[in-house]
């Protein structure tokens, strides 16, 4: 798969963090016995990693906008153009030594997502799409699961956490899920649960409270995969709200019907 110049300085900037935090991933892992300190080496490697990150995709395009979760946003020359990044997605798993974590890079072009990639830099699993250009994982194409049977499928989302508003609802949209399906996934990383949809490996994803950096790369890998994705609530924005329900299309209406309260 040959991309364009934009995915190639997209994957290069995602292989240079992903070295870096593989790095600090195995000094978590050594930190877990003591855990003092822990949580501020974490951040440390969230930062590290979002600098890289930073001087990649600006030094390549430094006329394009920013939008990232440690350093906020900053406008461009170029107002059309913005890098949304996700330095670690996963933080809690980074935290606690588990391998289920991503780096996720977005460009938007004119308010929608043209190119994303997710980079599972423990897995070395680099999953990316462009527009019109289909999605991918390393060397081989993506497709969503042809599943249609609700009872067949098992689907992701994020359950809210310390005492977060959106809980009650996340609840009530897993009492009406679980009898109908094989099985719901919470391993913490949107990203990672939407690039799974995209891979088969789900056959829907659902979760309120995101960022547009959770968001934006998995966005275009799902559609780009063969998926449908849209808004929780009808008419609504997806990266301004922070809420996105996805699937494979054969699941989709079915899916939507359960969790947007039948």
């Amino acid at each position: 798969m040959l991309g364009s110049a934009n995915l190639n300085i997209m994957i290069k900037a995602a292989r240079k963090a992903g070295r870096s935090l593989v790095k600090d991933f195995r000094e978590v892992e050594n930190l877990q016995v003591s855990m003092k300190g822990a949580g501020d080496f974490v951040s440390r490697a969230d930062l590290a990693a979002e600098a890289i990150l930073k001087e990649e995709l600006m030094g390549a395009r430094p006329t394009y906008g920013w939008l990232a979760e440690e350093g906020g946003g900053e406008d461009g020359q170029d107002p059309t153009r913005r890098w949304i990044v996700d330095p670690l997605d996963g933080t809690t798993n980074f935290l606690h030594g588990l391998p289920h974590w991503a780096i996720s890079i977005a460009l938007e072009h004119k308010g929608n997502v043209v190119a994303g990639v997710v980079f599972d830099a423990a897995k070395d699993e680099m999953f990316f799409a462009e527009k019109g250009e289909g999605a991918w994982l390393n060397d081989g194409r993506l497709r969503v699961s042809g599943r249609s049977k609700m009872i067949e499928s098992i689907f992701a989302t994020g359950v809210p956490f310390g005492g977060r508003a959106d809980l009650p609802e996340t609840l009530q949209d897993l009492a009406r899920l679980m009898p109908a399906c094989a099985g719901v996934r919470r391993w913490g990383s949107a990203a990672l649960d939407m690039a799974y949809v995209a891979a088969g490996r789900y056959e829907g994803f659902w979760e309120r409270g995101l960022n547009a950096w959770d968001l934006a790369a998995g966005v275009i890998i799902v559609r780009e995969a063969g998926g449908l994705v849209a808004p929780l609530r009808e008419g609504r924005d997806i990266l301004s709200d922070g809420e996105v329900v996805c699937a494979n299309e054969a699941i989709f209406d079915k899916f939507v019907s359960v969790i947007r309260k039948g």
